[in-house]
């Protein structure tokens, strides 16, 4: 689909944080032509799968049919974990495929991922379950009836000439394709371009949502067998924010560039803002969607908050449906059987806020998924008893006699042009040292300094601040969105919504995974940040015996500046030494 590039950042994700020497990971790669291949783990590296699809020949196992994939994996696998987004990974397709095969597999079956996976009928059962739903029109390809779409456009009070609407396949996911269009002239372009370029043949128009608000919400199952019991975790805000550009659809909608690559245009609020009520009704409407669609293990269901009035809701029936509070309406808009796990996804920013690592919350998934399956009851549970083993064994190693992890703090960050790419350095330094056990290691973000400049003459280490970020405040696509959220997390209105939040969702989970005899129990905590200055923040890392990685690009953090300020101190840190450094920056 058009999101193999996020499939493959998402499968570099779970081989990151899942394999270890009780869990053995084996790779399978199905390209364009759904062709499917064994491959090597280091295929996963490339940056895009074009990287490597041309080596496939020579580097890979090619099975001749799917149907010979299959029984391969039925003869060398314990449990198969999807991660294809889109068609074939989301459609039900792969599932249905797995099923004949009789091979254990993470996630939700296929006739229930063909249900849920079409916008148009999953809306259709939403509306006929009580939810409240958004007012859309079905469009398919050689079938478009421009009058019956204007007849669509009068029903619900909608100018035909200009009124504003969203363009969608029915059947992608990940925002692809998703446009806005204005009058149903436009609308009918838009929907026409979707097919011209072959993203789907259905195409669902749907009102604009007018002052909503966007959030997702991940939901994990933690039931025992094969009995579902979601649970949510805390959602998400989605907030757009205005951008420089002209261009009025970039700016109101949630699309495929803003949600997976680097942006400025959107931030994250996790709780969402809203009012405690609604965030109530979203995480008992995800959890009642989750039991009708037959969903399993987990899955994110996005949807938007309408403050009061709805206007955008011409229903006069929407006053008796699920869906409406206080404040204003909830709704329900895509069900993501198989949600992004890239390392700062919602899975894992949602994940982090109640206790779970990246390695935790994954394993839990696969270990749920396994106790799923009576042919997997003995090994799951030979696989438990192993990990405790293992990691009684690992703590005996390396805390004895009471001794200190090695306290490591890795610092990324800064306003160069190179800023982003520190960030994505820093975070896997950081999330790979993690694996140590006996390292400690703290992620750091160097603030950006308000039109600093780098020459040292310039330089003052008051000027600089350093945070000392928790867990889920690292999990962001920009170092503006990782400042910001600094500040929102020591604002007491917010410290205190989240506590109560947090807490009451860990409660909820505890007390269901602790029937679980393979739940090792929360694994990390979401800790307040710190800001310090950056003479502060050495003294505080020589305190605490404290080596530091630097990860900075560009600027102080390659022209010897922080170099000279921890060697002054007294402190180690990685990279060359300060001579060295200058005399580098001096040849350039």
């Amino acid at each position: 689909s058009a999101e193999r590039g996020i499939s493959l950042n998402s499968a570099r994700s779970v081989l990151d944080h899942i394999q270890g020497e009780d869990l053995l990971v084996s790779c399978y790669y199905i390209d364009c032509g759904m062709n499917a291949f064994a491959i090597s783990p280091a295929q996963l590296y490339s940056n895009t799968p074009s990287d490597f699809d041309f080596k496939l020949e020579s580097l890979a196992q090619e099975f001749s049919t799917l149907s010979e994939f299959a029984e391969h994996l039925a003869a060398n696998v314990d449990i198969v974990f999807p991660v294809i987004h889109g068609k074939f990974g989301e459609d039900g397709g792969i599932q249905e495929l797995l099923e004949k095969a009789n091979v254990p597999f993470v996630g939700t079956p296929s006739n229930e991922c063909l249900r849920a996976f079409d916008k148009h009928n999953a809306s259709l059962e939403l509306d006929a379950q009580g939810f409240l739903t958004v007012p859309n029109f079905l469009v398919e390809k050689d079938k478009l009836a421009t009058s019956e779409l204007e007849e669509w456009f009068r029903s619900i009070n909608l100018n035909k000439e200009n009124g504003k609407v969203i363009v969608k396949p029915t059947r992608a996911g990940s925002s692809i394709g998703v446009v806005v269009a204005y009058g149903a002239n436009e609308a009918a372009e838009k929907a026409e371009g979707i097919f011209s370029e072959g993203i789907d043949n259905k195409v669902i128009i749907e009102v604009f949502l007018e002052g909503g608000c966007e959030f997702t919400a991940i939901v994990l199952d933690v039931g025992t067998a094969n009995n579902s019991e979601p649970i949510v975790l805390l959602p998400t805000e989605v907030e757009l924010q205005s951008s420089i550009s002209s261009d009025i659809q970039e700016d109101t909608i949630f699309n495929y560039r803003r949600k997976y690559l680097p942006t400025q245009q959107v931030a994250y609020h996790t709780p969402p803002r809203f009012p405690a009520e609604v965030i109530d009704c979203i995480r008992k409407g995800v959890s009642l969607l989750f039991r009708h669609f037959g969903l399993r293990d987990f899955a994110r269901i996005d949807g938007w908050f309408l403050p009061s009035p709805a206007t955008s809701l011409p229903s006069s029936e929407n006053g008796v449906k699920f869906g409406n509070t206080e404040y204003g309406a909830v709704l329900f808009t895509d069900i993501n059987l198989i949600s992004g796990m890239e390392q700062t996804s919602f899975l894992f920013q949602q994940a982090s806020k109640v206790g779970f690592s990246h390695s935790r919350i994954l394993r839990t998934i696969v270990q749920h998924a396994c106790s799923r399956f009576p042919s997997l009851v003995t090994s799951n549970n030979a696989w438990t008893a192993l990990s405790r083993k293992m990691q009684s064994a690992k703590q005996a190693l390396i805390i004895p006699n009471g001794t200190c992890k090695q306290k490591a703090f890795v610092i990324f960050g800064g306003d160069t042009s190179e800023r982003q790419v520190s960030l994505m350095s820093g975070t896997n330094v950081w999330l790979n040292l993690q694996g140590f056990d006996d390292l400690d290691v703290t992620p750091c973000l160097l603030a950006p300094s308000n039109g600093y400049s780098s020459h040292n003459e310039d330089f003052s280490e008051s000027s600089r601040d350093v945070w000392t970020l928790p867990y889920s405040l690292v999990l962001r696509h920009t170092t503006e969105e990782v400042h910001a959220a600094c500040f929102e997390a020591i604002e007491p209105e917010r410290v205190e919504i989240t506590s109560r939040l947090r807490n009451q969702v860990m409660k909820e989970l505890e007390r269901a995974l602790s029937k679980q005899d393979w739940f090792a129990g929360f694994d990390i905590t979401d800790e307040q940040p710190i800001k310090y200055s950056l003479q502060q923040w050495i003294d505080y890392v020589k305190e605490a015996k404290a080596v530091v990685f630097i990860a900075v690009h560009g600027g102080i953090g390659e022209d010897g500046t922080i170099q000279s300020l921890l060697e002054s101190a007294g402190v180690p840190y990685t990279g060359a030494i300060t001579a060295c450094r200058i005399h580098i920056c001096l040849q350039l």
